[in-house]
């Protein structure tokens, strides 16, 4: 219950910060995107501050706890490969195209954006989309197995 009501006050720290910062505003994302016109550097501040924040979280933290969490199979989540690459380029396609990225977009679902609930169904489609080979069936004598 604990590590739910700090998980639930993180998040709504979270969800302030951004709104407070203007991130939930699809036009501040382009802004920033726009180099060559209007460049307005709010999202890199953002960005600066959110960094010095987990710096500070690392250095007093969670040293030990991300050491410990880091022994997991040799190599695991260390790799660079093509689904890796695929995902950042779509990630960035969709975050600049549409102006948000998860979080903002979750908590501008609170005001409303149509913009915001567009791309919380296209996000949702698209976990769903990865997830689907999960779902496939295969025939193991009469019976449907559901592959796990």
């Amino acid at each position: 219950m604990k590590a739910l009501a700090s998980a639930l006050l993180a998040g709504l720290i979270f969800g302030v910060g951004l709104c407070v910062s203007g991130m939930t505003n699809p036009e501040n994302i382009a802004a920033f995107l726009d180099v060559f016109g209007e460049w307005s550097p709010n999202l890199a501040g953002v960005m600066l501050g959110a960094i010095a924040v987990h710096a500070a979280w690392l250095r007093w933290g969670a040293r030990k706890r991300v050491a410990a969490a880091d022994q997991g199979p040799s190599g695991s989540g260390r790799r660079i490969d093509a689904a890796l690459v695929g995902g950042a380029a779509l990630f960035g396609v969709g975050w600049g195209l549409s102006g948000y990225c998860p979080g903002p977009a979750l908590v501008a679902l609170g005001s409303g954006a149509r913009g915001a609930f567009v791309f919380c169904l296209a996000m949702a489609a698209g976990m769903l989309l990865r997830e689907a080979p999960r779902w496939t069936t295969r025939r193991s004598g009469k019976a449907s197995v559901i592959v796990p």
